[in-house]
């Protein structure tokens, strides 16, 4: 199984970077990770929230298969344990689905297309964090479920 991760804008925070990058090369040893960066819509101070979500939302959905098995990160979605997560990522991979994509949607979140198209919600926590952290924090989560799956002593139970 592939897993991709779609994101609306890019980061400037080199230190921020710098640390995704340590987690995709740890990650790239299970599995392997794509991680796109969809690029801000130009002249974004000029649409409505609506319309920037629609834009948004057509460029993510440009990104994907009829085969993607498609998770939204949301603050309404499923909350799980670090265990919990690696769970679901097992019985996805029992699943045969060849590629799971998660995506981070902008500022607004997501158009109702994108809610329609998507599998799943998934939320990392009730607190609120910068777009840019989340992905580190996603892929840091991703990476530690696949040190769980092989008993490998990263995470501390």
């Amino acid at each position: 199984m592939n897993i991709k991760l779609l994101a609306i804008g890019k980061t400037d925070d080199k230190q921020m970077n710098q640390l995704i990058d340590n987690y995709i090369k740890r990650l790239s040893h299970y599995i392997k990770f794509d991680f796109e960066i969809i690029p801000d819509l130009k002249n974004a101070k000029n649409l409505s929230e609506a319309q920037q979500k629609e834009k948004e939302g057509e460029l993510i959905l440009g990104k994907l298969t009829t085969a993607d098995v498609l998770i939204v990160l949301d603050e309404n979605g499923k909350q799980y344990d670090s265990v919990g997560f690696s769970e679901v990522l097992q019985k996805y991979m029992n699943s045969g689905i060849k590629r799971l994509v998660f995506v981070i949607g902008g500022p607004y979140g997501f158009s109702s297309q994108v809610y329609q198209r998507a599998q799943a919600k998934l939320s990392l926590s009730k607190m609120t964090f910068s777009h840019q952290m989340i992905r580190l924090f996603f892929i840091e989560q991703l990476y530690r479920g696949y040190t769980i799956l092989r008993n490998e002593p990263y995470h501390h139970r």
